[in-house]
C-alpha cells in the first residue's frame, strides 16, 4: 500500500521477495500470485511526539503504522491501529477528547482518547506530513506532497484547499486566533494564509526547504525550520526578524514554550536546541543516537519531550 523499494528474485528463480514502506516484505510466485506477508521488526523511528493538553498524556507517532499513548510516567496505555503506512504527524484537540494522525497512506484518522477510530479524511492524493487542529478545535488543516494544505470540519468534511505551494507542504501551523494559517513547503517558502483561503504573504528567506512553521503564543512571531540549518524569526506582517544559526545539520521541527519566552528546535544533527526569543543559544540537549524529529514543551513548560530514528522518545 505504499512505495516498493526493493525486488529480488530467489536463486532458483522461482519466487520473488518486495519490500515496501508499508512495513511489509512480501513473497510471490513468478506468476504473481501472492504467497506471504513478513512484517518488519517493531522498533522503527518515532516521527513526531505531542502532549495531551492536560499534560497527563504523550502520543506517539511511528513509521511502524501506529500510535502509541503513553502516560507522563511512559506507561504504555494504547496502541492506536489503522494506518497502513508510517505515522508522521499526531496532535490532540484543545479539549483533549479527540487524536488527529496523519500518514504516508494519505489519510488522516480521527480518534477517540480511548482508541476507537472515529472518521478517515481522505481527499489527498499523496503523504500526509502534518495534522492540526484550529484552536477552537472545530477545524483542522492538513499539509501533503500534494502541494496542496486543506481544511476540514470535525465530520471529515474537506471545507477549503488551498493552492500556492509548487512542492510538497510539509508543516502546517495555525495563529493563535485561529485566523491564520502558515503553510512550510519544499519549495523553500512559507505561505501565509486567511481562513477564507486566501493567500496573503509570501516569506522567502530560506535557501531550502522549510519542515516547520509555528507561531509564537502571542501570535506575533512566527518561527520557520529549514533544511538550510537555520531558523528563522519573522513578524506576523512577514518581515524577517532573525536568523538563529548554531545547528549543524537540517532542522525538522521548531516550537515555543507556553509563555513564549524559549524556542526549542529539534535537529538531524541529533541534538535539540534551546534558544532565547532573541535568537540567542542557550542550551543543547544530547542523549538521541540518531535524527530528532519533533520535540514540544509539556502545557507548563516545564517538561520537554522529543521523537527520534533511533526509536525512542
Amino acid at each position: 500500500s505504499d512505495v516498493v523499494h526493493s525486488v529480488v528474485f530467489s536463486p532458483d528463480g522461482q519466487t520473488l521477495a518486495t519490500a515496501s514502506s508499508d512495513n511489509t516484505v512480501r513473497l510471490w510466485r513468478k506468476n504473481g500470485e501472492e504467497l506471504q506477508i513478513l512484517l518488519k521488526g517493531r522498533n522503527m523511528p518515532v516521527l513526531s511526539v505531542t502532549f495531551s493538553p492536560d499534560g497527563q498524556t504523550l502520543a506517539t507517532a511511528s513509521a511502524d503504522s501506529t500510535v502509541k499513548l503513553w502516560s507522563k510516567t511512559g506507561q504504555e496505555l494504547q496502541i492506536l491501529k489503522g494506518h497502513n503506512s508510517p505515522v508522521s504527524s499526531v496532535t490532540f484537540s484543545p479539549d483533549g477528547q479527540t487524536l488527529a494522525t496523519a500518514s504516508a497512506d494519505n489519510t488522516v484518522k480521527l480518534w477517540s482518547k480511548t482508541g476507537q477510530e472515529l472518521q478517515i479524511l481522505n481527499e489527498h492524493s499523496d503523504v500526509i506530513y502534518s495534522v492540526v487542529f484550529s484552536p477552537g478545535g472545530q477545524t483542522l488543516a492538513t499539509a501533503s506532497a500534494d502541494n496542496t494544505v486543506k481544511l476540514w470540519s470535525m465530520t471529515g468534511e474537506e471545507m477549503q484547499t488551498l493552492k500556492g505551494h509548487s512542492d510538497a507542504v510539509y508543516s502546517v501551523a495555525f495563529s493563535p486566533d485561529g485566523q491564520t494559517l502558515a503553510s512550510a513547503s519544499a519549495d523553500n517558502t512559507v505561505k501565509l494564509w486567511s481562513r477564507t483561503s486566501e493567500e496573503l504573504q509570501t516569506l522567502k528567506g530560506h535557501s531550502d526547504p522549510v519542515y516547520s512553521a509555528t507561531f509564537s503564543p502571542d501570535g506575533q512571531t512566527l518561527a520557520t525550520a529549514s533544511f538550510d540549518k537555520t531558523v528563522k524569526l519573522w513578524s506576523k506582517t512577514g518581515k524577517e526578524l532573525q536568523t538563529l544559526n548554531g545547528h549543524s545539520y537540517p532542522i525538522l521541527n521548531v516550537i515555543f514554550s507556553p509563555d513564549g519566552q524559549t524556542l526549542a528546535t529539534a535537529s538531524f544533527d541529533k541534538t535539540v536546541k534551546l534558544w532565547s526569543k532573541t535568537g540567542e543559544e542557550l542550551q543543547t540537549l544530547i542523549g538521541h543516537s540518531d535524527v530528532v524529529h519533533s520535540v514540544v514543551f509539556s502545557p507548563d513548560g516545564q517538561t520537554l519531550a522529543t521523537a527520534s530514528s533511533d526509536n525512542t522518545v
